[in-house]
């Protein structure tokens, strides 16, 4: 079966989750889009308005600068896979609690497992801490690390702030670009050691 058809049917399943709080109180599960075949995967936390409207990530204004950084490194969003830690909207975009993360933990590990990308790319604390729990963003962000993953074995992650800590705080849009722009750096590096 093709990792278009087997995401697919996980999509279908993930469309009728009802395990967490999230479910009845969004419009929509937001699972995922992108190439199947990806090298990247970005992972942000969880869907917000836009979002929960389309049933696509990251197309807010967030997601309008992540399409900007991606430019900035000669990519484009049918060349990565991105999802988010939740996959429902939590009320009035609050953070997702650790039991909502937790529930939803699942569906993101078989979208990882389909997928297979060499490099998860995590945007913003609460990605982060899914993957590196009790890192701290501002000392991990712009680095990259190999740590081991129960059902995913060893995977480099490369630690990002959120896209949209840009749109509200105007100093961290440089931070954010210049970190972005080591990512091809970052994936030569992996295939070197291949």
């Amino acid at each position: 079966m093709s990792k278009q058809s087997q995401l697919n049917q996980l999509n279908t399943k993930m469309s009728a989750c009802s395990l967490c709080a999230l479910r009845p109180g969004c419009t929509r599960v937001v699972p995922g889009a992108g190439d199947t075949n990806a090298k990247i995967m970005f992972i942000g936390e969880a869907p917000g308005k836009k979002e929960d409207e389309t049933g696509l990530p990251f197309v807010g204004a967030a997601g309008k600068f992540l399409d900007e950084m991606l430019g900035a490194i000669k990519l484009k969003r049918e060349d990565i896979y991105i999802a988010n830690v939740c996959k429902c909207r939590p009320p009035s975009n609050r953070d997702p609690s650790p039991e909502e993360v937790k529930l939803c933990w699942p569906w993101l590990l078989q979208q990882i497992q389909i997928i297979e990308p060499k490099l998860i790319v995590t945007l913003g604390r609460h990605s982060m801490e899914r993957f590196l729990p009790g890192q701290k963003i501002s000392e991990m962000h712009g680095h990259a690390m190999r740590h081991e993953i129960e059902g995913l074995g060893l995977q480099v992650f490369y630690t990002l702030y959120h896209p949209a800590a840009a749109l509200y705080n105007g100093g961290m849009r440089e931070t954010l670009l210049k970190d972005f722009k080591r990512i091809p750096k970052i994936l030569e590096k992996i295939k070197e050691e291949k």
